[in-house]
């Protein structure tokens, strides 16, 4: 055996002293791809901590004052209407107290002068009451040669207007905001995609990122002026079937009170 392998021991050796050479070299290529690898992660945790260049931030700061004011007039349509809707709400609410107050205390009253003492200040049911009374006051010198049936119908009439005109104030500005807020936000829209075709000709390219920020600003004006417009139309819708169902009350009360003022004569506004 030791004939047939004569250079065995020295061909191990030189491959020994070949793989120390190896490990060698590869001990310094391993400390450079170190640095590599940290300076690779650098800029994809600094990416993470960056904030979104499209929100809503980068919208109101990128914006010129055309676009901002467009902002401005829709949040005001907003608010607006939320504030109408709410405050339109609790009237009607308080409408329907009102309502059962009259039906409980009212009518079982001895007088239409005491029924309507026993009502609450600012009721409608107590206007349309002391309106009819003061009417029947009046019947007398030139309006007294108008039939009482026929004043006292036109007394209660105008009491009801008057109380359906209160209860249809701010619909206009709902019905207004309702029709206008999509055609604001439109503009919006437009002015945006004008800013992105201006991006476009100015960098002579149609690059993602040239216009990616003025297509979505004018995306978000459409957004924002759906917003706006939905809630009204719809809070308007609902605000002028509860106020027919108020306006149901008054007449319904008027046509009673006109009965007994009628039976009464007279006598009704003196006692």
């Amino acid at each position: 055996m030791p004939a047939l392998f004569p250079f065995a021991p020295s061909s191990r050796r030189r491959a020994g002293r070949a793989l120390g050479a190896l490990a060698l070299l590869a001990l310094p290529l391993a400390a450079l791809a170190q640095p590599e690898a940290a300076s690779a992660a650098a800029p994809a945790a600094a990416a993470l901590a960056v904030d979104n260049p499209y929100g809503l931030a980068a919208l109101w700061a990128g914006s010129d004052w055309i676009a901002k004011a467009v902002l401005l007039m829709m949040a005001l349509m907003s608010v607006g209407s939320w504030y109408i809707l709410i405050v339109k709400l609790l009237e009607q609410a308080r409408i329907g107290r009102q309502a059962r107050e009259a039906q409980a205390s009212f009518w079982s009253a001895g007088s239409v002068a005491q029924g309507s003492a026993a009502l609450s200040a600012g009721s409608p049911f107590r206007f349309i009451a002391e309106s009819a009374l003061e009417a029947t006051r009046k019947h007398e010198g030139l309006l007294g040669q108008i039939d009482l049936n026929e004043w006292v119908t036109m007394s209660l009439q105008r009491a009801i207007d008057r109380v359906g005109s209160r209860l249809q104030d701010g619909l206009a500005f709902l019905a207004t905001v309702g029709s206008t807020a999509p055609f604001v936000g439109l503009f919006g829209t437009v002015w945006g995609i004008y800013h992105a075709l201006t991006a476009i000709g100015v960098a002579g390219q149609a690059s993602i990122d040239k216009v990616a920020g003025p297509v979505g600003e004018s995306l978000i004006m459409t957004a924002i002026g759906l917003a706006v417009a939905v809630p009204a139309v719809l809070g308007y819708n609902w605000l002028v079937r509860r106020n027919k169902g108020a306006m149901d009350e008054v007449r319904a009360f008027g046509a009673d009170l006109h009965a007994v003022l009628l039976a009464s004569g007279p006598r009704a506004g003196r006692d």
